[in-house]
């Protein structure tokens, strides 16, 4: 089956606009990246005058050292949620490129088929089989990247549950581990 001209530029438009789509939500999550490092870097800043400021006013040894073990438990609670936060970002992005592409893919596999059936309406006598084989190795084709795909999210799931459970116990140990001194 040929396509027509207007069929090469829809397509090509299509995968333009897609790729212009991908590309903004990539930017997009680029920018809440830059965000959360100026907010974190003022943040930082402020603190350290801060801390600064606090220290140079410490009377004895025993004052700084409790100075010290105070500025430790923020510390670790900020590092835990600018992590978090910064998680939070890629996933959400990595999400929406996956979704995206995912819908590419299933429109991908669509045209194929309709493509395939098209072209079968009007196969030679006796090439049934050849016809019957290529149907056969799309729809293993697809059932493969449906389980990869279903792969893919379970993995995803897991190394988030994994990092929201080893955030959360650092935030836990920071918390305790500044408390018992």
């Amino acid at each position: 089956m040929m396509m027509t001209v207007e069929q090469v530029l829809a397509a090509q438009k299509a995968n333009i606009e897609t790729l212009l789509g991908l590309t903004t939500k990539a930017f997009e999550g680029v920018e809440k990246i830059v965000e959360l490092n100026m907010t974190a870097s003022k943040a930082a800043l402020t603190e350290s005058g801060e801390n600064a400021k606090a220290m140079l006013s410490v009377k004895d040894a025993q004052e700084l050292m409790a100075l010290q073990s105070g500025l430790l438990q923020p510390l670790a609670e900020k590092t835990a949620a600018y992590s978090r936060h910064l998680y939070e970002i890629a996933t959400g992005t990595f999400g929406e490129l996956t979704k995206a592409m995912e819908s590419q893919a299933a429109e991908a596999q669509q045209n194929l088929t309709d493509m395939i059936d098209s072209a079968t309406k009007n196969a030679p006598a006796g090439t049934e089989t050849a016809v019957a084989a290529m149907k056969s190795a799309v729809s293993a084709a697809n059932n493969a990247l449906e389980s990869v795909q279903k792969a893919v999210k379970q993995a995803t799931e897991v190394v988030e549950a994994n990092f929201a459970s080893v955030s959360n116990s650092a935030t836990t140990t920071a918390k305790s581990g500044s408390k018992k001194r």
